[in-house]
């Protein structure tokens, strides 16, 4: 799967930007694991996801696509 958008190498590298930018606190990144991921359907990809690590429905997800 080719990634190459620059906010993937960006929030890739610096994890807590990402929060940071949407002014949450910066710890909130230790909740959650960034990634990638492809949807099947006629084939939609997400490049940049954050994740919670944990199975908690009251954590939202985060997405750096248009």
């Amino acid at each position: 799967m080719k990634t190459d958008s620059i906010f993937y190498r960006l929030f890739l590298e610096f994890p807590r930007s990402f929060f940071e930018l949407i002014k949450l606190p910066s710890e909130t990144e230790n909740n959650y694991e960034f990634t990638s991921r492809e949807i099947k359907q006629v084939s939609f990809r997400i490049d940049g996801l954050f994740l919670p690590k944990i199975n908690d429905p009251s954590l939202p997800f985060y997405s750096n696509s248009n």
